[in-house]
């Protein structure tokens, strides 16, 4: 998988989750408990928002040597390099990321619902949930594409009979 489509697949699934904290109902408090913070990374970690996450560091630093690669195409090997020391030294500024999606989730949920949702992603269900997600998100964006592609056509072809009508000619 290249990195562009694994940003990509990281996209659509980090969309996911922001979809599912923005709109979700906000907690009690505006300072999320150490309780509630504590059972917020579990829950990153059950939903695998933790792998979702993963290509982030990688895909910025491809992203800054594809720039120098452009100004420079002989520096490939040495930027090659440096690219590979910069993923081991920024590996640790990754928990940056799954911290703040904790802070997320104990800000929008109570500690007692943040352990209910971790209750459920924890069952046959919720992991079935998890396992199946991505292949049923995948599914409904080609389905929405090949609908939107098919009723964009439909579309041109009835203004274009409304406008022949009109006495344009298109």
């Amino acid at each position: 998988m290249s990195v562009i489509q694994a940003i990509n697949r990281v996209a659509r699934q980090a969309a996911i989750a922001v979809a599912l904290v923005a709109f979700s109902p906000a907690a009690h408090s505006q300072q999320p408990s150490a309780a509630a913070m504590a059972t917020a990374k579990q829950l990153v970690a059950v939903t695998g928002a933790t792998a979702l996450f993963n290509p982030l560091i990688a895909g910025v630093i491809e992203q800054a040597k594809i720039l120098f690669l452009q100004q420079d195409p002989a520096l490939n090997k040495d930027l090659t390099e440096v690219a590979a020391k910069l993923r081991t030294d920024m590996a640790p500024r990754f928990s940056e990321v799954t911290d703040e999606v904790a802070r997320l989730y104990a800000s929008h949920f109570t500690d007692r619902e943040l352990k209910e949702i971790l209750v459920f992603y924890q069952s046959s269900v919720g992991k079935k949930l998890l396992a199946e997600q991505t292949q049923v998100i995948d599914a409904s964006m080609k389905f929405a594409q090949t609908w939107a592609n098919k009723l964009s056509d439909e579309v041109v072809a009835k203004m274009r009979a409304e406008m022949i009508k009109k006495g344009h000619k298109l």
